[in-house]
């Protein structure tokens, strides 16, 4: 096995900074990185083993002790929660023997939990050794272990056809299906693969490149908005032996599977934005994080770059642009939604723990490796073709003054018909619940529990007393309000998740508990504010729930909300999002936990704190109560 391990090293050059791709290799081999793995690494790498360990332990899909021969991450997102995760958790454990967070005494069989696959509209969905099994019942789960027990293999094993589209390309033949209901510009099938890279190029110079897309005010589709034109100019204008392009396909804000089907039915165009970003900025390094959960399009997105290579799109003198030299690399991640934000991911890519840096420097300044480093998200480079193609005024015929283009929204939760719509900016919240199928809804999430739950709160000059009154369905008063509000940089800005609540859920059990769960668990841990605080909130928020809470605590929660915003990343700074948005959109649902005219803090229980010791000693209690 050592030899094995040397030799996967060897693949990487010996280069500390691949550690990622090294670490994945060595799963492959033996499902784990134990010790031996880690001193050969340390060696080899002339790194310290507490190096190793730092990167090992830091993301979900790795592990320094075996798993299972089938190890199954089941999705914990709020959507699959809505649709019958619990039953299928437990039909797991039945079946497998086990207890999530285990293996199965006769190995066969690893159970776990896995944050947002990018696979809400298809769920409760599950990754078993990287193939994706979507909309898991208890009788497909039954089907499914007792086929992988007789033998089967996971391809014989699938319970549905393949999916549609490229879904059923041989290089990635899943069940997932990309449930396209809405398509306009960048969407559109009608695309000429490569056409900007062969005609265009060579027609406009680097610095008109970069007006036109400056022209067009296209702005980040990852959530920040930045203006992409003007990232390109920064990192243009530093001085540097070697530049970089990265496409962030770290998919990772619950409720966001749009990237998905973007590199699934359009990877050329998302590649082609990645060289006209390269033109542009003088780039000759390409990188695309690609998270772990999408490794099923890993070959697939492959042959595409390896076909490009053969056609002088990617390597020397591309299109025959002398010293235009730019390749791709694809770089798997291991499972951490921190790694989103862009000097996270930069970390991760250099082989460390994926924690954000302090800026400045900002990337575009010292990023990959000390260099310039642009970092746009998987629309914003598609876009940026289609707006070379045909310009910028084209562009802004689209959307509003403020928000020009369209946009991909991801749609799930309760509605008839969720999936993928691409839509102008300015688009109302209406109109998505009408082309959804949305009915009797109750609260829309924007932007994924980083977002805003959007609810009555929007209706002006309405008391206690009236909105209560005109909070029921039949209040179309308040559907009027609520749903015309627009999507839009001004209004509600949208990375792209849209989730949708009926009036059955229960929004501080069932959405909010799991939002700040999932905030939890994805923390780095670095800032204390982010590593506590969410803790905190989700312990206070269990109180004011069991009927334990003061008006205080709620007032304690929007204090902690404003705290939690000096974190260094947008992941703490938003982790608090779920339950002050609730708060303020919704305090009728903490008013109704708290004691009506309570003005101290009752939560403690004598009896109950006491119970364990007497349990121990066989003591009976004797409270006495004045």
């Amino acid at each position: 096995m050592k030899d094995k391990i040397i030799k996967i090293i060897a693949r990487y050059h010996h280069d500390r900074h691949r550690l990622m791709d090294i670490l994945i290799d060595i799963h492959d081999l033996q499902g784990y990185v134990g010790d031996t793995a880690i001193e050969v690494l340390a060696e080899q790498l002339n790194m310290s083993e507490v190096e190793i360990n730092e990167t090992l332990t830091f993301y979900h899909f790795f592990s320094k002790t075996p798993r299972g021969k089938y190890n199954i991450f089941l999705n914990n997102s709020i959507t699959a929660c809505m649709r019958g995760r619990e039953k299928v958790k437990e039909t797991l454990e039945e079946e497998c023997g086990t207890e999530f967070g285990s293996v199965s005494p006769d190995g066969l069989f690893g159970l776990y939990s896995t944050s947002c696959m990018g696979m809400n509209d298809q769920g409760p969905s599950a990754i078993i050794n990287d193939k994706v099994f979507t909309n898991l019942t208890p009788y497909r789960v039954k089907k499914l272990i007792a086929d992988l027990k007789s033998g089967k293999t996971l391809d014989e094993a699938i319970y549905e056809s393949v999916g549609d589209g490229n879904n059923s390309d041989p290089d990635v033949r899943s069940m997932v299906f990309n449930n396209i209901r809405k398509r306009m510009i960048l969407l559109d099938k009608n695309y000429e693969k490569f056409e900007v890279v062969r005609n265009l190029l060579l027609q406009h110079s680097p610095d008109e490149i970069i007006g036109i897309v400056e022209d067009s005010n296209l702005r980040g589709r990852g959530g920040a908005g930045f203006p992409t034109g003007l990232k390109w100019r920064f990192g243009r204008r530093v001085e540097a032996d070697h530049r970089v392009i990265i496409c962030n396909a770290d998919e990772g804000e619950p409720g966001t599977f749009k990237d998905r089907v973007l590199l699934t039915e359009f990877p050329d165009l998302v590649f082609e934005g990645m060289i006209l970003a390269a033109y542009a900025t003088g780039a000759d390094i390409g990188l695309i994080y690609l998270r772990y959960e999408y490794r099923y399009l890993y070959k697939y997105l492959n042959r595409i770059l390896e076909e490009m290579r053969k056609e002088n799109l990617l390597g020397e003198g591309i299109a025959g642009i002398k010293q235009f030299n730019f390749d791709i690399r694809i770089q798997l991640g291991a499972g951490a939604y921190v790694c989103g934000e862009e000097s996270a991911l930069i970390e991760s890519l250099e082989g460390k723990r994926g924690e954000p840096r302090d800026k400045p420097p900002f990337p575009v300044q010292k990023g990959y490796l000390g260099y310039p480093t642009i970092v746009n998200n998987v629309e914003t480079l598609a876009a940026a073709v289609r707006i070379i193609k045909n310009g910028a005024d084209w562009f802004k015929g689209f959307g509003t003054k403020d928000s020009l283009g369209t946009k991909l929204l991801s749609v799930s939760g309760d509605c008839k018909y969720p999936g993928i719509y691409e839509v102008e900016w300015g688009t109302s919240i209406r109109e998505v619940m009408e082309m959804s199928g949305a009915d009797d809804v109750q609260a829309i999430q924007v932007g994924g529990p980083s977002g805003v739950m959007i609810s009555v709160k929007d209706i002006d000059n309405l008391g206690t007393t009236d909105l209560m009154k005109w909070y029921k369905p039949s209040g179309m008063m308040v559907a009027q309000k609520t749903f015309d509000r627009k999507l839009s940089y001004s209004d509600l800005p949208t990375g792209g998740s849209i989730i949708i609540f009926n009036n059955q859920r229960n929004l501080l059990n069932e959405v909010v508990t799991n939002f700040m769960d999932f905030f939890i668990e994805e923390s780095c841990g670095s800032c204390s504010t982010c590593r506590n605080i969410p803790y905190l909130m989700k312990k206070k928020l269990e109180k004011i729930i069991s009927g334990h809470g003061v008006r205080k605590d709620i007032d304690d929660l929007l204090s902690w909300g404003k705290i939690i915003k000096i974190s260094r990343c947008g992941l703490g700074q938003t982790a608090a999002n779920p339950v002050v948005s609730s708060i303020l959109n919704f305090r009728h649902l903490y008013e109704q936990h708290v004691k009506a005219m309570a003005d101290f803090d009752n939560v403690f229980d004598m009896e109950k704190s006491v119970e364990p010791a007497n349990n121990y000693v066989g003591r009976k209690a004797n409270i006495h109560h004045a």
